[in-house]
């Protein structure tokens, strides 16, 4: 099984150089730790907490790879994006990477974000459906006509081309029904994303497979966020990773995300974890993810081991325990594949 690791966001009062730096070093560590991809996610003017964006980031970050590790965006929020603009940069960041780039993308959640860039919150869906449909047109084909949502292109033939071809593997966040099915329909994976339980993404991984066969698509395991903290025991996993992480999810809830209620995580958080992360002492940690992998068809799983506001010494230290008691111990494990999944009843 293959690991990696999400890069994340830090509260404005950090130094940005300081953040970059705490990117650097996650990355740094992370390799000698033995996870193979690193993602970096996506917003605009969120309020309180800096997000760096993605592509001139990742471009930054490619400089520091091993020959075998990936960079990713998860996600990139597609549906903000003129497609020529974004096919020319990603397609940029591919080259720089030496074709070793994975784009995630979806709609993002906050019509805030789609206000400030003037662009019509209710049509998030139908972007994303054309933007995806029109990426690997750009990047494959000759000169691509198109009218929709997005615009007219009149015989566009973009001038950069990623090193992958037909283009670099196209992963969608979802987290509902037709979110997965787009996904199923139109790209190479759906994240799922690290809020949903097991039994969550079992109810929703018929619909993926139903969409995929329709679509005359390969089944292939799908990418996993899921966070891990390892603790001397449960109970000490669950109180450092809410003492690290309940700012992030109150951020979420004020910000309007559905997959989390606000007296669950303001007044029950650690009930509110217990269902989705992975905690406990190395073993039970371990065999959590053991049990996530005979349930579900998926990798690479991918973790977040640093929060915003979060000391760099922290966060690698974080990271070498993941290396030591999850990363190595577990390189050999191998989820159920679709073939052999069977839908919950």
């Amino acid at each position: 099984m293959d690991f990696g690791i999400h890069l994340g966001d830090e509260p404005l009062s950090t130094d940005p150089t300081a953040h970059l730096d705490t990117l650097l070093r996650q990355v740094e560590a992370g390799q000698r730790a033995g996870f193979r991809i690193f993602t970096l996610g996506q917003h605009f003017g969120y309020r309180g907490i800096r997000w760096l964006q993605p592509v001139p980031t990742l471009a930054r970050l490619a400089a520091e790879l091993d020959d075998d590790v990936r960079l990713g965006t998860s996600i990139l929020i597609g549906s903000l994006y003129p497609p020529v603009l974004l096919a020319e940069e990603l397609a940029t960041l591919d080259i720089i990477t030496g074709g070793r780039l994975v784009v995630g993308l979806g709609t993002g959640y906050l019509p805030e974000e789609y206000a400030m860039l003037g662009v019509p919150y209710a049509d998030r869906y139908r972007r994303l459906e054309e933007l995806l449909a029109l990426l690997p047109r750009l990047w494959g084909e000759g000169p691509v006509d198109h009218q929709g949502v997005l615009g007219t292109l009149e015989s566009v033939d973009v001038h950069v081309r990623p090193v992958q071809q037909p283009g670099p593997p196209l992963w969608v966040g979802a987290m509902g029904p037709a979110g997965v099915r787009r996904a199923a329909r139109l790209a190479d994976a759906w994240t799922i994303t690290p809020q949903q339980t097991v039994a969550q993404v079992g109810a929703l991984l018929e619909e993926f497979r139903s969409a995929r066969i329709d679509a005359g698509r390969p089944l292939s395991p799908l990418p996993l966020r899921r966070e891990i903290r390892i603790g001397r025991d449960r109970d000490d996993a669950i109180g450092s990773f809410a003492r690290e992480a309940r700012y992030k999810y109150e951020s979420y809830v004020d910000r309007g995300m559905t997959l989390l209620s606000d007296a669950e995580v303001r007044s029950t958080f650690e009930a509110t974890i217990a269902d989705h992360v992975i905690l406990g002492d190395p073993n039970q940690c371990r065999t959590q993810i053991e049990d996530v992998c005979r349930h579900l068809p998926v990798g690479p799983i991918i973790t977040r081991p640093h929060w915003p506001g979060m000391a760099a010494d922290d966060a690698v230290a974080e990271i070498e325990v993941l290396g030591r008691e999850i990363v190595r111990p577990l390189s050999e494990l191998t989820s159920v594949s679709f073939d052999q999944w069977q839908a919950p009843a």
